[in-house]
Protein backbone atom coordinates (compact mmCIF):
# COMPACT_ATOMS: atom_id res chain seq x y z
CA UNK A 1 0.00 0.00 0.00
CA UNK A 2 1.10 3.41 -0.72
CA UNK A 3 0.63 6.91 1.18
CA UNK A 4 -2.66 7.64 -0.86
CA UNK A 5 -3.77 4.20 -0.10
CA UNK A 6 -3.65 4.55 4.04
CA UNK A 7 -4.87 8.19 3.43
CA UNK A 8 -7.76 6.80 1.39
CA UNK A 9 -8.74 4.46 4.42
CA UNK A 10 -8.66 7.26 7.26
CA UNK A 11 -11.02 9.66 5.20
CA UNK A 12 -13.42 6.82 4.53
CA UNK A 13 -13.56 5.12 7.85
CA UNK A 14 -12.37 7.62 10.57
CA UNK A 15 -14.03 10.37 12.36
CA UNK A 16 -12.60 13.33 10.71
CA UNK A 17 -11.83 15.46 13.71
CA UNK A 18 -7.99 15.97 13.14
CA UNK A 19 -6.64 17.95 10.28
CA UNK A 20 -3.10 15.66 9.73
CA UNK A 21 -0.13 16.73 7.83
CA UNK A 22 -0.12 14.17 4.79
CA UNK A 23 2.69 12.01 5.92
CA UNK A 24 1.85 7.96 6.97
CA UNK A 25 4.31 7.12 9.52
CA UNK A 26 5.60 3.54 10.27
CA UNK A 27 8.69 3.72 12.67
CA UNK A 28 10.29 6.06 14.84
CA UNK A 29 13.79 6.11 16.27
CA UNK A 30 15.72 8.63 18.26
CA UNK A 31 14.40 12.27 16.28
CA UNK A 32 13.86 10.79 13.02
CA UNK A 33 10.68 8.89 11.68
CA UNK A 34 10.21 7.33 8.24
CA UNK A 35 6.92 6.66 6.50
CA UNK A 36 5.61 3.84 4.36
CA UNK A 37 7.25 4.35 1.09
CA UNK A 38 10.25 5.18 3.01
CA UNK A 39 11.39 8.67 3.23
CA UNK A 40 12.89 9.69 6.41
CA UNK A 41 11.47 12.85 8.57
CA UNK A 42 13.28 14.49 11.72
CA UNK A 43 10.39 14.86 13.66
CA UNK A 44 10.01 18.14 15.22
CA UNK A 45 6.67 17.72 17.21
CA UNK A 46 7.83 15.15 19.49
CA UNK A 47 3.65 13.96 19.66
CA UNK A 48 3.08 17.12 21.15
CA UNK A 49 6.23 16.86 23.58
CA UNK A 50 5.03 13.15 24.57
CA UNK A 51 8.44 11.77 22.95
CA UNK A 52 10.85 14.22 24.50
CA UNK A 53 12.91 10.84 25.04
CA UNK A 54 13.18 10.19 21.50
CA UNK A 55 10.92 7.94 19.63
CA UNK A 56 11.39 3.81 20.38
CA UNK A 57 14.35 4.82 23.52
CA UNK A 58 15.51 1.24 23.72
CA UNK A 59 15.39 1.35 27.40
CA UNK A 60 11.63 2.16 27.85
CA UNK A 61 10.99 -0.26 25.22
CA UNK A 62 12.61 -3.08 26.57
CA UNK A 63 10.90 -2.24 30.21
CA UNK A 64 7.68 -2.09 28.42
CA UNK A 65 8.28 -5.38 26.65
CA UNK A 66 9.44 -7.32 29.80
CA UNK A 67 6.71 -5.84 32.04
CA UNK A 68 4.16 -6.56 29.71
CA UNK A 69 5.24 -10.24 30.15
CA UNK A 70 4.82 -10.77 33.75
CA UNK A 71 1.53 -8.15 34.49
CA UNK A 72 0.05 -5.70 32.47
CA UNK A 73 -2.89 -5.11 34.29
CA UNK A 74 -4.75 -5.55 38.03
CA UNK A 75 -7.27 -3.11 38.39
CA UNK A 76 -7.26 -0.89 41.52
CA UNK A 77 -8.84 -3.81 43.29
CA UNK A 78 -5.69 -4.99 44.25
CA UNK A 79 -2.39 -3.56 45.15
CA UNK A 80 1.11 -4.50 42.49
CA UNK A 81 4.54 -4.18 43.18
CA UNK A 82 4.84 -1.08 40.72
CA UNK A 83 2.70 0.92 41.64
CA UNK A 84 4.29 2.14 45.02
CA UNK A 85 8.04 2.46 43.50
CA UNK A 86 6.90 4.47 40.88
CA UNK A 87 4.96 6.90 43.50
CA UNK A 88 8.38 7.08 45.28
CA UNK A 89 10.26 7.79 42.66
CA UNK A 90 8.27 10.23 40.97
CA UNK A 91 7.33 12.39 44.56
CA UNK A 92 10.91 12.29 45.61
CA UNK A 93 12.01 13.77 41.49
CA UNK A 94 9.21 16.76 41.48
CA UNK A 95 9.72 17.24 45.65
CA UNK A 96 5.61 16.23 45.51
CA UNK A 97 3.72 14.76 48.62
CA UNK A 98 1.19 12.43 47.40
CA UNK A 99 0.39 11.25 43.53
CA UNK A 100 -2.84 10.08 41.53
CA UNK A 101 -2.05 8.33 38.58
CA UNK A 102 -4.68 8.51 35.63
CA UNK A 103 -4.11 7.82 31.83
CA UNK A 104 -3.97 11.03 29.88
CA UNK A 105 -3.93 14.80 30.30
CA UNK A 106 -7.52 15.52 30.18
CA UNK A 107 -8.07 12.97 32.92
CA UNK A 108 -5.31 14.33 35.00
CA UNK A 109 -7.08 18.18 34.78
CA UNK A 110 -10.88 16.26 35.78
CA UNK A 111 -9.16 14.74 38.69
CA UNK A 112 -7.72 18.07 39.48
CA UNK A 113 -11.01 19.43 39.15
CA UNK A 114 -13.08 16.92 41.32
CA UNK A 115 -9.75 17.50 44.26
CA UNK A 116 -9.91 20.68 44.75
CA UNK A 117 -13.39 21.73 44.94
CA UNK A 118 -13.57 18.68 47.86
CA UNK A 119 -10.94 20.90 48.91
CA UNK A 120 -13.00 23.88 48.97
CA UNK A 121 -15.86 22.41 50.53
CA UNK A 122 -14.15 20.26 53.26
CA UNK A 123 -10.81 22.51 54.13
CA UNK A 124 -11.86 25.55 52.92
CA UNK A 125 -15.13 25.92 54.15
CA UNK A 126 -16.39 27.10 51.05
CA UNK A 127 -20.82 26.70 50.81
CA UNK A 128 -21.53 23.21 48.75
CA UNK A 129 -21.90 23.83 45.07
CA UNK A 130 -20.58 27.43 44.98
CA UNK A 131 -16.66 26.71 44.20
CA UNK A 132 -15.09 28.99 41.62
CA UNK A 133 -12.10 27.69 39.56
CA UNK A 134 -10.01 30.62 38.27
CA UNK A 135 -8.45 30.18 34.47
CA UNK A 136 -6.90 31.77 31.54
CA UNK A 137 -8.06 33.11 28.48
CA UNK A 138 -6.29 31.43 25.60
CA UNK A 139 -5.46 28.15 27.55
CA UNK A 140 -5.54 24.41 26.47
CA UNK A 141 -5.91 21.83 28.82
CA UNK A 142 -7.93 19.13 26.57
CA UNK A 143 -11.13 18.34 25.37
CA UNK A 144 -13.30 16.63 27.63
CA UNK A 145 -16.98 18.52 28.36
CA UNK A 146 -15.75 20.07 31.16
CA UNK A 147 -12.39 21.86 29.96
CA UNK A 148 -13.77 22.86 27.05
CA UNK A 149 -16.37 24.54 28.60
CA UNK A 150 -13.97 26.52 30.30
CA UNK A 151 -11.65 27.41 26.93
CA UNK A 152 -11.89 30.61 25.02
CA UNK A 153 -11.45 29.25 21.55
CA UNK A 154 -14.75 29.49 19.65
CA UNK A 155 -14.02 26.06 18.05
CA UNK A 156 -13.40 24.10 21.00
CA UNK A 157 -16.77 24.75 22.40
CA UNK A 158 -18.88 25.24 19.45
CA UNK A 159 -22.12 22.52 19.48
CA UNK A 160 -21.11 21.31 22.43
CA UNK A 161 -23.26 23.21 25.58
CA UNK A 162 -24.68 23.13 28.05
CA UNK A 163 -21.46 24.01 30.06
CA UNK A 164 -20.06 22.49 33.85
CA UNK A 165 -20.23 25.96 35.94
CA UNK A 166 -17.75 27.58 38.37
CA UNK A 167 -15.14 28.35 36.33
CA UNK A 168 -13.97 32.35 35.76
CA UNK A 169 -11.53 33.36 32.83
CA UNK A 170 -8.76 36.52 33.29
CA UNK A 171 -6.05 36.81 30.52
CA UNK A 172 -2.90 35.29 30.79
CA UNK A 173 -0.19 36.46 32.66
CA UNK A 174 -2.11 39.61 34.45
CA UNK A 175 -1.30 38.72 37.72
CA UNK A 176 -3.55 41.99 38.93
CA UNK A 177 -6.41 40.24 37.21
CA UNK A 178 -5.99 37.28 39.06
CA UNK A 179 -5.99 38.65 41.87
CA UNK A 180 -9.04 40.58 41.24
CA UNK A 181 -11.39 38.02 40.06
CA UNK A 182 -10.73 35.96 43.44
CA UNK A 183 -14.07 35.97 45.58
CA UNK A 184 -14.33 34.06 49.08
CA UNK A 185 -15.69 31.01 46.65
CA UNK A 186 -12.10 30.56 45.02
CA UNK A 187 -10.84 27.65 45.50
CA UNK A 188 -7.93 27.40 42.56
CA UNK A 189 -6.28 28.56 40.23
CA UNK A 190 -4.78 26.75 37.50
CA UNK A 191 -2.48 27.92 35.07
CA UNK A 192 0.13 26.47 32.09
CA UNK A 193 3.60 28.45 32.57
CA UNK A 194 3.66 28.90 29.01
CA UNK A 195 0.69 28.17 26.61
CA UNK A 196 1.84 25.90 24.45
CA UNK A 197 -1.22 24.94 22.47
CA UNK A 198 -2.13 28.71 22.09
CA UNK A 199 0.86 29.46 20.61
CA UNK A 200 3.92 29.28 22.77
CA UNK A 201 3.01 32.19 25.11
CA UNK A 202 5.36 33.32 27.45
CA UNK A 203 4.27 35.01 30.68
CA UNK A 204 6.32 37.99 31.61
CA UNK A 205 9.07 37.49 34.37
CA UNK A 206 8.03 36.93 37.80
CA UNK A 207 4.31 36.53 37.31
CA UNK A 208 4.32 32.65 38.60
CA UNK A 209 5.94 34.16 41.99
CA UNK A 210 3.06 36.65 42.40
CA UNK A 211 0.45 34.28 41.67
CA UNK A 212 1.72 31.78 43.79
CA UNK A 213 2.57 34.40 46.86
CA UNK A 214 -1.34 35.72 45.93
CA UNK A 215 -2.31 32.08 46.06
CA UNK A 216 -0.62 32.06 49.54
CA UNK A 217 -1.75 35.01 50.63
CA UNK A 218 -6.09 34.00 49.56
CA UNK A 219 -5.63 30.26 50.48
CA UNK A 220 -6.04 29.52 47.04
CA UNK A 221 -4.76 26.06 45.62
CA UNK A 222 -2.48 26.56 42.58
CA UNK A 223 -2.14 24.14 39.68
CA UNK A 224 0.52 24.16 37.03
CA UNK A 225 -0.09 22.08 34.21
CA UNK A 226 2.64 20.77 32.97
CA UNK A 227 1.24 18.15 30.81
CA UNK A 228 3.06 20.00 27.34
CA UNK A 229 5.79 21.92 29.40
CA UNK A 230 7.39 19.68 32.56
CA UNK A 231 9.38 16.60 31.96
CA UNK A 232 12.76 18.56 30.56
CA UNK A 233 10.94 20.28 27.88
CA UNK A 234 11.51 23.75 28.71
CA UNK A 235 14.91 23.26 29.66
CA UNK A 236 14.12 22.36 33.47
CA UNK A 237 12.57 19.08 35.01
CA UNK A 238 9.13 21.51 35.30
CA UNK A 239 8.81 24.70 33.63
CA UNK A 240 7.69 26.26 37.33
CA UNK A 241 11.18 25.87 38.29
CA UNK A 242 11.85 28.57 35.97
CA UNK A 243 10.28 30.95 38.34
CA UNK A 244 11.44 28.88 41.82
CA UNK A 245 8.10 28.16 42.34
CA UNK A 246 6.34 24.65 43.70
CA UNK A 247 2.49 24.73 42.46
CA UNK A 248 0.42 22.97 45.03
CA UNK A 249 -0.95 20.45 42.43
CA UNK A 250 0.81 20.32 38.57
CA UNK A 251 -0.18 18.12 36.26
CA UNK A 252 2.06 15.97 33.88
CA UNK A 253 1.00 13.41 31.24
CA UNK A 254 2.91 12.75 28.20
CA UNK A 255 6.71 12.10 28.58
CA UNK A 256 5.37 10.41 31.16
CA UNK A 257 5.80 7.06 29.48
CA UNK A 258 8.48 8.82 26.78
CA UNK A 259 5.18 7.85 24.28
CA UNK A 260 5.32 4.53 25.16
CA UNK A 261 2.06 4.36 26.90
CA UNK A 262 -0.78 6.46 28.39
CA UNK A 263 -0.14 7.53 31.78
CA UNK A 264 -0.48 10.88 33.57
CA UNK A 265 -0.42 11.63 37.36
CA UNK A 266 -1.72 15.11 39.53
CA UNK A 267 1.59 15.72 42.10
CA UNK A 268 -0.04 17.26 45.10
CA UNK A 269 0.52 18.30 48.40
CA UNK A 270 -1.19 15.78 51.33
CA UNK A 271 -3.89 18.69 52.06
CA UNK A 272 -5.67 18.36 48.54
CA UNK A 273 -5.46 14.85 47.13
CA UNK A 274 -5.94 13.64 51.31
CA UNK A 275 -9.40 15.05 50.72
CA UNK A 276 -10.42 11.77 48.69
CA UNK A 277 -11.47 8.86 50.49
CA UNK A 278 -11.66 4.89 48.55
CA UNK A 279 -14.63 5.29 46.09
CA UNK A 280 -14.39 8.74 45.50
CA UNK A 281 -12.22 8.91 42.39
CA UNK A 282 -11.28 6.03 40.49
CA UNK A 283 -10.00 4.35 37.39
CA UNK A 284 -9.60 0.80 35.96
CA UNK A 285 -6.34 1.42 34.02
CA UNK A 286 -4.89 4.52 36.07
CA UNK A 287 -1.52 3.29 37.86
CA UNK A 288 -1.72 0.13 36.08
CA UNK A 289 1.72 -2.18 36.58
CA UNK A 290 2.39 -1.70 32.47
CA UNK A 291 1.83 2.00 32.61
CA UNK A 292 3.85 2.54 36.20
CA UNK A 293 7.31 0.44 34.80
CA UNK A 294 6.77 2.17 31.62
CA UNK A 295 6.75 5.78 33.30
CA UNK A 296 9.86 4.85 36.00
CA UNK A 297 12.01 4.32 33.30
CA UNK A 298 11.17 6.96 31.23
CA UNK A 299 12.11 9.09 34.39
CA UNK A 300 15.26 7.56 34.64
CA UNK A 301 16.78 7.87 31.14
CA UNK A 302 15.10 11.30 31.25
CA UNK A 303 17.08 12.72 33.50
CA UNK A 304 20.34 9.85 34.17
CA UNK A 305 21.26 10.79 29.97
CA UNK A 306 21.37 14.81 30.11
CA UNK A 307 18.19 15.11 27.94
CA UNK A 308 17.23 18.56 30.26
CA UNK A 309 20.53 19.78 30.48
CA UNK A 310 20.22 18.80 26.75
CA UNK A 311 17.65 21.10 25.80
CA UNK A 312 18.64 23.85 28.60
CA UNK A 313 21.31 24.43 26.17
CA UNK A 314 20.12 23.36 22.29
CA UNK A 315 16.85 25.70 22.80
CA UNK A 316 18.57 28.55 23.28
CA UNK A 317 20.79 27.79 20.04
CA UNK A 318 18.08 26.71 18.16
CA UNK A 319 15.80 29.67 18.86
CA UNK A 320 19.18 31.94 18.10
CA UNK A 321 19.03 30.33 14.97
CA UNK A 322 15.60 31.13 14.00
CA UNK A 323 15.91 34.58 15.24
CA UNK A 324 18.90 35.09 12.92
CA UNK A 325 16.57 33.86 9.42
CA UNK A 326 15.76 37.25 7.06
CA UNK A 327 11.99 36.34 6.34
CA UNK A 328 9.70 38.66 5.71
CA UNK A 329 7.29 36.29 6.78
CA UNK A 330 8.66 36.28 10.79
CA UNK A 331 7.04 38.05 13.29
CA UNK A 332 8.10 36.78 15.86
CA UNK A 333 10.23 33.66 17.79
CA UNK A 334 9.77 32.73 21.13
CA UNK A 335 10.13 30.36 23.62
CA UNK A 336 11.85 27.98 26.27
CA UNK A 337 14.55 25.04 26.05
CA UNK A 338 12.93 23.24 23.13
CA UNK A 339 9.60 24.21 23.29
CA UNK A 340 9.80 27.09 20.47
CA UNK A 341 6.96 28.85 18.50
CA UNK A 342 7.72 31.10 14.93
CA UNK A 343 4.97 33.55 14.70
CA UNK A 344 4.25 34.64 11.46
CA UNK A 345 2.60 38.02 9.86
CA UNK A 346 -1.05 37.27 9.15
CA UNK A 347 0.31 38.33 5.51
CA UNK A 348 2.06 35.21 4.98
CA UNK A 349 -1.44 33.37 4.69
CA UNK A 350 -1.28 31.25 8.02
CA UNK A 351 1.54 28.64 9.02
CA UNK A 352 0.64 25.16 7.42
CA UNK A 353 1.25 25.99 3.88
CA UNK A 354 4.99 26.49 5.41
CA UNK A 355 4.76 23.28 7.55
CA UNK A 356 3.74 21.48 4.49
CA UNK A 357 6.88 22.70 2.66
CA UNK A 358 9.46 21.57 5.30
CA UNK A 359 7.66 18.32 5.12
CA UNK A 360 8.67 18.24 1.70
CA UNK A 361 12.26 19.02 2.63
CA UNK A 362 12.35 16.36 5.48
CA UNK A 363 11.01 18.48 8.42
CA UNK A 364 8.07 17.33 10.29
CA UNK A 365 6.62 20.01 12.35
CA UNK A 366 3.07 21.40 13.13
CA UNK A 367 0.92 24.69 13.12
CA UNK A 368 -0.87 25.89 16.16
CA UNK A 369 -3.34 28.95 15.96
CA UNK A 370 -2.96 29.32 12.41
CA UNK A 371 -0.15 31.60 12.31
CA UNK A 372 2.57 30.00 14.57
CA UNK A 373 4.92 27.15 13.63
CA UNK A 374 5.63 24.98 16.46
CA UNK A 375 9.19 23.20 16.68
CA UNK A 376 9.59 21.01 19.49
CA UNK A 377 11.86 18.19 18.43
CA UNK A 378 12.98 15.46 20.75
CA UNK A 379 15.42 16.13 23.51
CA UNK A 380 17.72 13.71 22.49
CA UNK A 381 18.46 16.11 19.87
CA UNK A 382 22.12 17.07 18.63
CA UNK A 383 23.57 20.55 17.66
CA UNK A 384 24.50 18.96 13.99
CA UNK A 385 20.57 17.89 13.35
CA UNK A 386 19.88 21.75 14.63
CA UNK A 387 21.70 23.17 12.05
CA UNK A 388 20.52 20.76 9.13
CA UNK A 389 17.01 21.93 10.43
CA UNK A 390 17.81 25.48 10.53
CA UNK A 391 18.77 24.73 6.91
CA UNK A 392 15.67 23.70 6.13
CA UNK A 393 13.54 26.57 7.68
CA UNK A 394 15.73 28.81 6.45
CA UNK A 395 14.71 27.52 2.61
CA UNK A 396 11.14 27.88 3.58
CA UNK A 397 10.70 30.87 5.16
CA UNK A 398 12.69 32.76 2.66
CA UNK A 399 11.45 31.16 -0.48
CA UNK A 400 14.86 29.50 -1.81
Amino acid sequence: MKTLDYIALEEEFGARNYHPIDVVLTRGQGIWVWDVEGTRYMDCLSAYSAVNQGHCHPKIVQTLIDQAQKLALSSRAFRHDQLGLFYKEICELTHSHMVLPMNSGAEAVESCIKAVRKWGYSVKGVPDGKAEIIVCENNFHGRTITIVGFSTEKQYRDGYAPFTPGFKIIPFGDADAFEAAITPHTVAFLVEPIQGEGGIIIPPTGYLRRIRDICNRHNIVLITDEIQTGLGRTGKLLAEEHEGIEADLTLVGKALSGGMYPISAVLSNKEVLGVFQPGDHGSTYGGNPLACAVARTALKVLTEEGMIENAAMLGPYFMQGLSGIKSPYVKEVRGKGLLIGVELHKEAGGARKFCMKLKDRGLLCKETHENVIRFAPPLVIKKDDIDWALEKIEEVLTGK
